[in-house]
């Protein structure tokens, strides 16, 4: 998801409820094979209805609050500060209910500098230099939701972007809010019988290539195609994206965009009968993991990975994906798909999470249990609400704090502010797919958009840091770079 986040985020996600104190399913009994069980809304055989996006954007409905339809007169405010993730509740308030209380989120800026906003929430995303409320009140937490990659803000990434915030819910597991897993719904997801080798060697027989590529969204900052052309050289690759495009899908329908999606379930049986997918991120950064990691071992189809730096760390045992930096060139890793592809038992080792007691790894399935917030369930709050209580909560302890304080200084001290870190987005400057940089032509597209794009980051960043700290000389800096961004834009329109 990138320039056309918003519509591409447009999915259902089901009736939302307020995140309450509860948490997922209990733990039972450890399986021999080394599995935990536990039980989850989700958690049963999977139906073959379509995974939607979980993206917190889309078709919410509505967040019910469990007292009062008023929002209260003396509640901690939580505001909105972007407006794309409305309508998120009708009118321009909403009383929420949370673990430690109740809260007001509202979208309704004016209410800025009344002393009861205690929090400023972002979406990353939309989240702009210019855009800032400034002068930033010392009263306020500014609070940032953004699961998506860097592609959609640059800004983030940099050590002085990320530190303007004090809370965060990112893809990073170190954020404050961490959401890694927004793209699987449970084990059962993964557990999905795998179309039969007999059918797969037919659709070989065929003249199907053993290795998929499907993206559309071309020239990103992972740079995933100019590896995967490199690739071509040395395996049979079937494109069908607009990326690399060699193959046309095999209905009209499927190749309208508009009448067909990448969950749509025509096209997933058709992706099912290749037994290897390219799975290559829009960006790499630590923790993020999307649909196409996540899709094909759904499916049954072993992905061909590069992103997540710590994929392994989520992966539901040892031997699950192969890593495109565990080869020392595309020659090697085309060497390695070739061996699987015409040695079954070898290949199977990769599918043995399918298998009861096959999912081993105990991070994975104890995230799973603890997260507060479910994929695609009707039971269960979204992230998107579960954020909201989050920040809630830590104001109202903010609140007591405070009071404990003025009540009595010596016995309770002022608290600390909580400030974000690197860590929670880690996304280190982007690099060429294949082949060194230097070797790249200076009017190479990828070359021009994203270093670009990744070092105007890093000047907004301290220049909006500056801003904040009342430094004169990066004040002007700061506007300067507004004043030529819009003398751009105007250039451009």
């Amino acid at each position: 998801m990138a320039a056309g986040h918003t519509g591409a985020m447009l999915a259902t996600i089901g009736v939302l409820s307020v995140l309450s104190a509860s948490g997922s399913g209990p733990m039972a009994d450890v399986e021999a094979g080394g599995e935990a069980e536990w039980v989850e809304p989700w958690d049963e055989p999977w139906d073959g209805a379509v995974f939607r996006s979980p993206s917190a954007l889309g078709t919410v409905g509505v967040a019910q609050s469990r007292g009062s339809q008023r929002p209260g007169k003396d509640l901690p405010v939580l505001l909105w500060w972007s407006p794309g993730l409305f309508p998120h509740f009708p009118g321009d308030s909403e009383r929420i209910e949370c673990a430690r209380g109740a809260c007001v989120a509202s979208r309704d800026r004016r209410l800025r500098g009344d002393p009861r906003t205690r929090a400023l929430l972002f979406y990353g995303t939309d989240f702009r230099a210019s855009d800032a409320p400034l002068p930033r009140l010392v009263h306020q937490s500014w609070a940032l939701l953004h699961e998506e990659s860097p592609l959609n803000n640059f800004l983030l990434s940099h050590t002085p972007g990320i530190r303007l915030f004090n809370l965060t819910a990112t893809f990073s597991r170190h954020s404050d809010y961490p959401l890694p897993l927004q793209w699987l719904p449970g084990t059962a997801y993964l557990r999905r019988a795998a179309t039969p080798l007999q059918e797969r060697a037919e659709w070989r027989r065929r003249g199907y290539a053993p290795l998929l590529y499907l993206q559309s969204h071309c020239d990103v900052p992972a740079d995933r195609d100019r590896y995967v052309r490199e690739l071509m050289r040395y395996i049979p690759v079937d494109s069908y994206g607009k990326c690399l495009q060699n193959r046309e899908l095999p209905t009209p329908r499927l190749q309208d965009t508009t009448t067909a999606t990448t969950e749509d379930p025509e096209l997933l049986a058709f992706l099912s009968r290749y037994k290897f997918h390219l799975a290559l991120e829009n960006a790499i950064c630590d923790d993020y993991m999307t649909e196409k990691l996540w899709r094909p071992m759904h499916l049954g189809a072993v992905p061909v990975y590069r992103g997540s730096p710590s994929v392994r760390d989520w992966m539901p045992n040892n031997h699950s994906i192969i890593l495109i930096d565990d080869f020392e060139s595309p020659h090697k890793l085309a060497e390695f798909i070739d061996f699987l592809d015409k040695n079954d038992e070898e290949y199977m080792k990769y599918l043995a999470y399918k298998q009861p007691g096959g999912i081993t790894n105990q991070f994975l399935l104890e995230s799973l249990r603890r997260r507060e917030w479910g994929v695609n369930d009707p039971l269960l709050p979204n992230y998107l609400n579960g954020f909201e209580c989050f920040v809630c909560d830590h104001e109202l302890a903010r609140l007591d704090a405070e009071k404990a304080h003025a009540a009595s200084p010596g016995d309770s001290p002022a608290p600390e502010p909580h400030i974000a870190q690197p860590s929670h987005m880690d996304c280190p400057v982007p690099t060429p797919g294949f082949g060194n940089v230097e070797d790249i032509p200076e009017n190479d597209s990828w070359k021009e958009m994203w270093l670009q794009d990744y070092w105007q980051g890093l000047d907004q960043g301290e220049a909006l840091t500056a801003m904040i700290h009342n430094n004169e000389t990066q004040q002007k800096k700061f506007w300067d770079y507004l004043h030529e961004t819009f003398m751009k834009r105007n250039q451009n329109l």
